[in-house]
């Protein structure tokens, strides 16, 4: 990110993201805490028991391992921004999912927070697309890659 300020922004919103994946493992942790094989097998745990016992392995619902390629970066600050909001809807999208599926008051308020935290950085994201767009030319906002192309 060319923008100091904006690079700032990243900075504080990436290192809140690490802290979501902390708040997660530890609801995970404690959910598993205690289960017998039984409850494991019983309740469609037993694969992931298999490989990982009751550790946290970040993995999709579908079963998919966690992954660095997930991170769509460009190098574009533009595109980059636009990416990094669509990855913080779609966050929104998925804690909406669990709500709806989750009854323990206990799971639903951590995930609750972190529906909120997902909204407020999608609206930091692009209060950081506006600062730079405001060091672009306002007449075409893509004609170069700022971290890049020079003017």
């Amino acid at each position: 990110m060319p923008y100091s300020e904006v690079a700032a922004t990243l900075t504080d919103i990436g290192t809140e993201e690490l802290a979501h994946m902390e708040i997660v493992s530890t609801i995970v942790r404690q959910l598993l805490r205690g289960l017998s094989a039984d409850e494991i097998q019983a309740q469609g745990f037993a694969d992931y028991y298999v490989d990982h016992t009751a550790g946290l392995w970040p993995q999709a619902a579908s079963g998919e391992p966690f992954s660095a390629t997930v991170f769509q970066s460009k190098g574009d600050p533009i595109t980059d921004l636009f990416e990094d909001m669509g990855a913080e809807q779609k966050a929104r999208t998925t804690y909406d999912n669990l709500l709806r599926l989750i009854r323990d008051p206990d799971v639903r308020d951590p995930i609750k927070f972190l529906r909120q935290r997902e909204i407020n950085h999608f609206q930091r994201f692009g209060e950081a697309l506006g600062q730079v767009r405001r060091h672009l030319d306002s007449k075409n906002f893509y004609r170069i890659n700022p971290a890049f192309d020079k003017e």
